[in-house]
């Protein structure tokens, strides 16, 4: 794309509200914490707004969604409260070209297990585990100045089993304190759509403010945005057998 990605930073905006421990780490409630990084970090290659569940139509408008090039989303306790209509909105716009980038617990959202038609359970524990991000796909851009491997000091555990698809592209692995391993960065293809699925980002923990994990959400942007104009592809009518020898 020649022009700024317009990138669409969305947040439940729940743990920021109501609990203490979350507002200590992520003062700017954690959507606005991303937001921040990748304008640090894409600077005048994007233009990123902030959307969260609390806002009419969670903040997920027809025109908000058309005037999205990538759509990042962090969920976790309130998936349920997420409006159907919003859903199948933002589905339309994946199969017709917006990247969405889902982060975390967003591994239980609805639009998340909709576009994956699997139920996306995983093993967890939360007991400050260090986790070390190994990238698995040498040259893949969402790697690209990630170091090998990235360590995080403490992060709740993500295990396998993950119940999801064959990703297209597997990029990162997970490995944890109490030897679980974890597909902590997969690459799907959904209609025209590119879809990123990274682990990292548990509300109790700093992860988002980590400079290498934000330079992983940039590269994921980047992936993310579509190379043409979006729309869902057309249907046609054949009337005619042969109709391409005379065309």
């Amino acid at each position: 794309m020649t022009d700024a990605i317009r990138v669409t930073v969305w947040g439940e905006n729940t743990h920021e509200q109501d609990d203490p421990a979350v507002q200590k780490v992520y003062p700017d409630t954690m959507h606005e914490t991303i937001a921040a990084a990748l304008r640090a970090k894409l600077g005048a290659d994007v233009v990123v707004r902030t959307a969260w569940l609390q806002q009419p139509e969670n903040g997920l408008t027809e025109e908000v969604l058309a005037e999205t090039d990538v759509l990042t989303w962090w969920g976790h306790r309130a998936h349920g409260e997420v409006e159907d209509a919003v859903v199948d909105r933002v589905q339309e716009a994946v199969l017709s070209g917006m990247g969405l980038i889902a982060l975390h617990s967003a591994h239980f959202s609805k639009i998340f297990k909709r576009l994956m038609g699997t139920t996306c359970s995983l093993d967890w524990r939360s007991e400050n585990d260090r986790e070390l991000l190994w990238t698995v796909a040498a040259g893949h851009p969402i790697a690209a100045g990630v170091p090998h491997p990235l360590v995080i000091e403490r992060e709740e555990m993500y295990g396998e089993l993950f119940d999801i698809p064959q990703p297209d592209e597997l990029v990162f692995v997970s490995s944890f304190s109490g030897g679980e391993v974890f597909r902590s960065g997969c690459c799907y293809r959904r209609g025209q759509g590119r879809v990123f699925y990274f682990r990292p980002g548990d509300q109790e923990y700093p992860t988002y403010h980590q400079p290498e994990i934000q330079q992983v959400l940039a590269n994921a942007v980047r992936w993310a945005a579509p190379a043409t104009q979006r729309q869902l592809p057309d249907v046609h009518h054949r009337a005619t057998p042969g109709w391409f020898e005379t065309a």
